[in-house]
């Protein structure tokens, strides 16, 4: 676990129309040695987030005027660094659908109410170690004889363009931005997947025919079993 002198340079948002449940986040968060701006409700993030650069932000869903979902959505829109801040959703509506609603509007993680101080803490450090190992704009992976520009959402064979869609981008990204390690199969779930993700089974299908030799034993987009996939790059 990281310790406070590690996080000290990190600052979280913390958005949550629960006075409660924001100060005591906010607390446990700043004993571990982060920075930490709260803030009530999306209009307050907004304005935050319009001036902030932060490490990563941690929304709630259920509040008045507009909830966490559609603030996600507005993140992930933005052009360039800021709508590749980390999002974690922390919310009480806990059921599949919700997360994998959350999940496919570009969270990095989802904490269902009520929640160990612990484990929220873990989920944090988790996503942020992943935003270090591949930060946002970072310069094309390469894939045996294709090169993926993560920054522009490309792949190439040699000179020659590969034609994906915005799902597989997507599904790209996410595997690009935590390469060599195992993402769940429910975090990589476009919205209005089935809980078991097979969208994401047939988009993997797809992709290793555009990027392996082999598709059949594929060396850079692997399955981890019980868990997901991952992309291993050259």
């Amino acid at each position: 676990m990281a310790t406070a002198r590690d996080a000290v340079q990190r600052h979280l948002l913390v958005v949550d129309d629960d006075d409660r449940i924001r100060d005591l986040i906010a607390q446990h968060l700043a004993r571990a040695g982060f920075r930490v701006t709260v803030a009530p409700d999306a209009a307050s993030a907004r304005r935050l987030l319009a001036s902030i650069q932060f490490d990563l932000v941690v929304f709630d869903i259920m509040m008045p005027g507009e909830d966490g979902f559609s603030l996600t959505r507005w993140l992930r829109n933005r052009a360039g660094a800021p709508g590749a801040t980390p999002i974690l959703i922390l919310t009480a509506r806990g059921l599949p659908d919700d997360r994998i609603e959350g999940l496919g509007l570009g969270a990095d993680d989802y904490l269902a109410k009520p929640f160990e101080p612990r484990e929220l803490l873990l989920r944090i450090e988790a996503i942020l170690r992943r935003a270090v190992r591949e930060p946002a704009g970072a310069g094309p992976i390469s894939l045996g004889g294709c090169s993926f520009d993560l920054a522009r959402g490309t792949l190439s064979r040699g000179e020659t363009p590969v034609r994906l869609t915005q799902a597989e981008t997507r599904l790209l990204r996410q595997l690009a931005g935590a390469a060599n390690a195992a993402v769940d199969r429910l975090e990589l779930s476009a919205s209005g997947a089935d809980a078991a993700g097979r969208s994401v089974d047939i988009q993997v299908t797809r992709l290793r025919r555009k990027l392996e030799s082999d598709p059949a034993n594929p060396r850079y987009l692997q399955t981890v079993r019980g868990i997901g996939y991952m992309l291993t790059p050259d």
